[in-house]
């Protein structure tokens, strides 16, 4: 891993950052840096001493979107179901792969998260800003509309009405507004971010590691089940983990009032 690489992957202890790399672009979704994230997030997700991932951008903005230059010279040489295949192979594989990640994700929205940029932050499980973090869902200002799942994720975490007016103003919104949205569930110093992320990532990787990935497996699963069939997932689930040695150990260590010592089973 090198300085010029589109995506850096660090691991310090259960939980690697993942920082996109390309700061004097602000870091857009080209290419190679669409391979290099599914590729460092599949890294994560097969590795079960990774317990939590920090998504970030370096430098100034967590991520600008999609590459303009390659979007114009897209829309001049390829026919429209061409362009389509582009989006189905590109950058729609990001959220296809988030939906398969078991592992958390915590994003640390440094700067600007704009267009596809917006989008992947609301990708991660958490969101948590700086106090100059600003989003904004602003296909429509380049005639074009979010082609890479914004749909369908915006709504979930803001609800419908606060979703279209971010999507059909372009607007931008500001640190304090995302988090009255409900965008966001911290907002840190600038300067501070980074470590604030990470160490919400560290409280999330104490816990049970294997029970953490189910658990986030149940949540996302509910969003397309009935509630009896999320209660009978939950009922299996829960008939392993209870036979697991890191529930003994949890409850062991919380009657011995003494720090559990997990083994990720």
């Amino acid at each position: 891993m090198t300085s010029a690489d589109p995506v850096l992957y660090e691991q310090d202890g259960h939980v690697v950052t993942i920082t996109l790399n390309r700061p004097d672009m602000r870091n857009p979704l080209a290419e190679d840096v669409i391979a290099a994230l599914i590729s460092a997030l599949l890294r994560a997700e097969g590795d079960k001493a990774v317990h939590c991932v920090v998504l970030t951008g370096a430098g100034k903005s967590f991520c600008a979107g999609g590459n303009l230059n390659e979007i114009r010279k897209l829309s001049a040489e390829k026919t429209p179901l061409e362009i389509a295949d582009w989006y189905r192979d590109g950058i729609q594989r990001i959220p296809l792969t988030f939906e398969t990640l078991s592992v958390p994700v915590v994003a640390a929205v440094n700067g600007h998260a704009i267009g596809a940029g917006c989008d992947l932050a609301c990708m991660a499980d958490i969101r948590i800003c700086g106090e100059g973090a600003r989003f904004a869902e602003s296909f429509l200002r380049v005639g074009i509309i979010p082609g890479d799942g914004g749909a369908w994720l915006l709504p979930r975490i803001v609800g419908h009405a606060r979703a279209m007016h971010m999507l059909l103003t372009a607007e931008g919104v500001t640190a304090k507004r995302a988090l009255d949205w409900g965008l966001v569930t911290e907002i840190a110093s600038d300067a501070d971010l980074l470590s604030r992320a990470q160490a919400l990532a560290a409280a999330i990787a104490a816990q049970p590691p294997a029970a953490t990935r189910e658990a986030k497996r149940l949540m996302l699963k509910a969003r397309a089940q009935s509630l009896a069939d999320s209660l009978a997932e939950a009922a299996v689930m829960q008939g392993v983990l209870q036979q697991a040695a890191d529930h003994q150990e949890a409850v062991a260590a919380i009657l011995e009032k003494r720090k559990p010592s997990f083994e990720g089973r």
